[in-house]
């Protein structure tokens, strides 16, 4: 048997061929770039097309460049396969595979094999590298572990895990792809084409493999998924910093991230509504409000409204826009559009009344062209009168989401007849708020377009273009006289004046993402949604609505609720939507938090939801989460003190408290980070802000990977007695 040095070597020799090809491949994919990009002779949108797919290309190749080969499975018939980033052939070799990309389904024994049930494993191999260099590799040996049990190398199949998991935390959240367990494997290529649940407690990787999952389902369905893209939700913008990193190291960039303070475009709203007012706006019962506040701004007359004209006036009555009003409702379309069939038929009562009192005594039946042309200059004096546009604008006003729901909330009187709850009412001018989203993007489908100014004028404009470029055709064509080959096609043969005009328009270059982010109405293939459990059904709507396909990958923890506005059953929000058509999978092992630190969030846990169990712990620690008793003056000190001691560690660290204390996160804004250290503050107070409170405490304590310190004034609550009390700062060891 090969000493260990020799076969690290041997392992070297095989990577460093690897980089070779992988140098080789970026080499020739920049020089295509680049010749695509000097190639002036085709057609811009064909060079486009491969310049973006060349770049996406090279930018996968470069990714791959980190960690590129991390393991190799030995198969009991002796052949080995190497397990990496990306999928690198031997073309000379009839493409035979040198290293399997870690989503192929060859590659799957990878992360599922084990002593039990070595599905024709024999051995796996993990490598730790640096760069480009193999630093060490462990070995687990499958299916008879006496066969090598004199080999040094073979050790615990733990042992790659948790040097991650005890690895200091860096700026973000880091790709799992060398350590994916087996029951996150299974969740990451399950090929359901519905909705998937993953539901998890603190640490147990929910977020990271539903992540993983897009990069698989992206690996696997390319051409289905690619095109339009992937849809990220989280609960707040520090979230998606922390995750953000994690598709771009898998070579995926077709993923727009948002909050759902984000999902209407131009608005990034993070401010949130009293509990109760975010419960009564996340409600379906909302509907109703909404479209009884658009139908009561379809308003009839008190009195009737003159509109004088040239030659005759003209009232609109109440039973003339009672007509109109029930044409324009039972046409289907929405507010905005509907009035122009509001429109048509006011119009039309008028012009006949007009026409009965104008051409009385002067026309008779047979002078037809004479009544049309009446009709028609009559039709076009009422749309150029200011009178009418006004009443028009009084009995059926153009409306935007925006303005409709201000003026709702501002006016007692509009809520009530809108069969509104007094609670929702604000002051004018007052800032959006989370909840408030997800009724404006449900107004954009009531209301319809809104031709502002702006989109009046780059009509004028590209009329205006097409004009010139029918002036230029009308030159081309009068010189078709000086032809001498009658065969000749001619330019009025080839294009017309607006695929002319066309050629004025500048191309939309930007990213998928960036024009997906910006686009209402864009649908994409795929969403994932964390922190689900804080969705209301109203919010639910609008993701429903940008993905018709129905395809998401939903992440969440019922435990961890806060909003009262959130999920009490997955069933209760999906059914409506998808039913029959999701399923459910957890996650039951803790890979973040120590058991130390866990068995004091539990006994939160357990005061407010006794049913749930706990995940369970990877791993144990030497540090004590530690409690220490302050005043009010101590406070501040107490916390610099953390931070101080904290700035010369190697990780993160934050201090995690009750809005308003000076220095500290609320829980919220914490919600799927991690941190090597967590300092909370007050917790007395966190939980006795509001009804979801012991959620808020539970989601603070679970966030420490290694230390977990508590400072309060008050008596530490019954559900806290595992904390062991100190007189200063204390626990400077790291977990194990």
């Amino acid at each position: 048997m090969r000493g260990y040095e020799e076969e690290l070597q041997s392992e070297q020799d095989y990577v460093d061929g690897l980089y070779t090809r992988l140098d080789a491949e970026r080499a020739r994919v920049r020089d295509r770039y680049r010749a695509a990009m000097r190639d002036k002779d085709r057609e811009l949108v064909d060079r486009d097309a491969e310049v973006r797919a060349l770049a996406k290309q090279a930018a996968r190749l470069d990714v791959a460049d980190n960690g590129l080969c991390f393991g190799r499975l030995d198969s009991v018939t002796g052949e080995p396969s190497y397990i990496g980033r990306i999928g690198v052939f031997d073309e000379d070799d009839d493409y035979e595979p040198l290293l399997l990309d870690w989503r192929a389904p060859a590659a799957r024994a990878f992360y599922t094999a084990t002593a039990a049930h070595p599905e024709g494993m024999r051995r796996r191999r993990q490598f730790h590298s640096r760069g480009r260099t193999l630093r060490e590799f462990t070995d687990e040996v499958l299916g008879r572990p006496e066969a090598d049990s004199d080999d040094s190398s073979a050790v615990s199949a733990d042992q790659a895990l948790l040097a991650a998991v005890n690895a200091p935390r860096g700026e973000g959240m880091r790709d799992i792809v060398a350590t994916i367990q087996s029951e996150q494997d299974e969740i990451i290529r399950h090929d359901h084409p519905g909705v998937l649940v993953i539901e998890g407690g603190p640490g147990t990787g929910k977020t990271v493999v539903a992540l993983h999952r897009v990069a698989y389902l992206l690996y696997t369905q390319r051409e289905r998924v690619e095109s339009h893209g992937v849809l990220v939700v989280g609960p707040n913008a520090a979230f998606l910093d922390h995750i953000g990193r994690v598709l771009p190291s898998l070579g995926e960039s077709n993923v727009v991230f948002m909050t759902p303070g984000d999902l209407v475009p131009g608005l990034h709203v993070a401010a949130e509504d009293a509990p109760e007012v975010a419960r009564l706006k996340g409600s379906l019962q909302m509907l109703d409000v909404l479209a009884a506040a658009v139908a009561d701004r379809q308003t009839l007359p008190d009195e009737p409204l003159l509109i004088e004209l040239s030659d005759v006036a003209v009232r609109i009555d109440a039973e003339t826009a009672q007509w109109a009003r029930e044409e324009a409702r039972s046409s289907g379309h929405p507010h905005n559009e509907a009035r122009a069939v509001f429109t048509d038929i006011v119009t039309y009562v008028l012009t006949e009344r007009a026409i009965a009192r104008i051409g009385r005594g002067w026309l008779t039946r047979d002078d037809k062209d004479a009544w049309e042309q009446l009709r028609t200059n009559l039709i076009e004096e009422l749309a150029d009168n200011d009178a009418f546009k006004a009443a028009l604008d009084q009995l059926w006003p153009k409306l935007t989401p925006e303005d409709l729901l201000a003026q709702l909330y501002s006016s007692p009187k509009r809520l009530r007849a809108a069969g509104a709850d007094p609670m929702l009412a604000r002051e004018d001018g007052q800032a959006w708020t989370v909840s408030d989203v997800a009724l404006l993007d449900e107004l954009v489908d009531l209301l319809g377009g809104v031709n502002t100014e702006a989109e009046l004028a780059a009509e004028r404009q590209r009329q205006a273009e097409a004009d010139y470029a029918a002036e230029v055709l009308e030159g081309l064509i009068s010189r078709e006289d000086l032809m001498d080959d009658e065969d000749h096609l001619i330019a009025q043969d080839l294009l017309y004046a607006e695929d002319l005009a066309d050629r004025f328009i500048e191309r939309d270059n930007r990213e998928l993402a960036e024009r997906a982010a910006a686009d209402r109405d864009w649908t994409y293939r795929h969403v994932v949604v964390d922190e689900a459990q804080e969705l209301s059904a109203m919010d639910w709507r609008v993701l429903m609505r940008r993905c018709p396909g129905k395809s998401f990958t939903i992440v969440g923890d019922l435990a961890q609720r806060r909003s009262m506005a959130g999920a009490i059953s997955w069933a209760e929000m999906l059914d409506p939507y998808v039913p029959g058509r999701w399923v459910y999978r957890s996650l039951s092992v803790n890979y973040r938090t120590p058991a130390e630190i866990m068995a004091v969030a539990a006994g939160v846990l357990a005061e407010f939801a006794p049913h749930v169990q706990p995940p369970e712990s990877v791993r144990s620690c030497g540090v004590a989460p530690w409690s220490r008793q302050v005043t009010s003056d101590e406070i501040s000190s107490a916390i610099a003190d953390f931070v101080a001691d904290e700035a010369e560690r190697e990780g993160t660290s934050v201090v995690i408290g009750p809005p308003g204390v000076p220095g500290v996160v609320p829980a919220s804004e914490t919600k799927g980070l991690e941190f090597d250290a967590v300092l909370v503050v007050e917790p007395e107070r966190i939980l006795a802000d509001g009804p979801r409170g012991a959620a808020e405490l539970y989601v603070a304590l679970t966030r420490a990977t290694q230390r977990l310190g508590v400072l309060h004034r008050d008596p530490l609550p019954q559900s806290l007695s595992a904390l062991e009390p100190v007189s200063d700062a204390a626990g400077r060891s790291h977990c194990r």
